[in-house]
């Protein structure tokens, strides 16, 4: 197994001890805001309003995931709607992301149907475009099926996430054809069994352009959610080849990383988006982040020492 992996598998199995999770949560707070933009609405909005300056765009989304009450699915969606009529005043482009298990996924599917519909019924008419962001393997069979069920239901201004690492992506993929979905692509940050996931970094690599290329070559506009140096430099060169316009496409990276390579982009005439997440439920996403870089850990390390 490629040993990145093993990394990242260790990491968020050691991040899921509960006298773990006390301890970061109380001492490693500077880590926390050099990838999260705060606890508040306002202060995501803050970040926002600074990436614009810059020439990157915002994707503000609201932490939080796996609910397990119907009044908290139902908080969620009221939080999400706040943020949905606050963006909708701004003058740039209007982008939020959210997890469907923030709104009950794990407890019905028509619960989570019911409360996305009644935020597209703010967002669409306010021009806000909504990411229904992919999770771990045993829940994307649901949100794939509520996203095909949202399109159908007429609803436009809805996007979905394949992610690479999974064996299933490319028929997933060929199966939202018909519906000419704006797609994120990402490799994937989940805890993973070898049943499901390629255990290698380059072949996860590998499938991320095969499919970040099949889906341009379908016509589909694709958002290219990734750090990687070599893949966006792939991904450059490819559409350019191609005659692919730059409107067909755009990058995507995480509040806090490679901000240069974000505005280096943006200067040379492609479309960036920053995603800006904010609120108090913030641990299990710093727990991908540090997962996803060595670096990160030496930070927590050096946080908890110093703290």
């Amino acid at each position: 197994m490629n040993l990145d992996l093993v990394y990242r598998q260790a990491v968020l199995s050691v991040a899921g001890n509960p006298r773990v999770e006390a301890l970061i949560k109380g001492r490693a707070r500077g880590l926390v805001r050099r990838y999260v933009a705060g606890e508040t609405l306002e202060e995501a909005l803050g970040v926002a309003e600074a990436l614009e300056a810059q020439g990157v765009h915002a994707i503000l989304a609201l932490l939080g995931e796996m609910v397990r009450s119907e009044a908290e699915a139902r908080a969620f969606q009221a939080g999400i709607l706040e943020l949905v009529r606050a963006v909708a005043s701004r003058p740039w482009p209007k982008y939020v992301s959210l997890k469907l298990t923030q709104l009950g996924l794990d407890l019905s599917e028509d619960l989570a149907l019911e409360l996305m519909r009644g935020i597209l019924r703010e967002a669409e008419p306010r021009g806000v475009f909504v990411r229904l962001d992919m999770e771990d393997s045993p829940r994307v069979e649901a949100t794939l099926r509520l996203y095909k069920a949202l399109r159908e239901e007429g609803f436009s201004q809805v996007g979905i996430v394949l992610q690479s690492y999974l064996y299933r992506t490319e028929k997933d993929l060929l199966d939202l054809l018909p519906y000419r979905p704006n797609l994120r692509l990402v490799k994937g940050a989940y805890r993973e069994p070898k049943e499901v996931a390629f255990p290698d970094k380059r072949l996860i690599d590998a499938e991320y352009l095969h499919l970040g290329k099949l889906a341009l070559k379908e016509g589909l506009y694709v958002a290219f959610a990734t750090h990687d140096p070599r893949i966006i430099a792939e991904l450059k060169r490819y559409t350019e080849a191609m005659g692919i316009p730059r409107s067909r496409f755009e990058f995507q990276f995480l509040y806090g990383v490679r901000p240069e390579e974000q505005k280096r982009l943006a200067r040379e005439g492609y479309t960036v988006r920053a995603y800006v997440p904010y609120g108090r439920d913030w641990y299990p996403y710093l727990t991908r982040r540090i997962a996803e870089r060595p670096e990160n850990l030496f930070l927590v390390l050096r946080s908890l020492v110093s703290g």
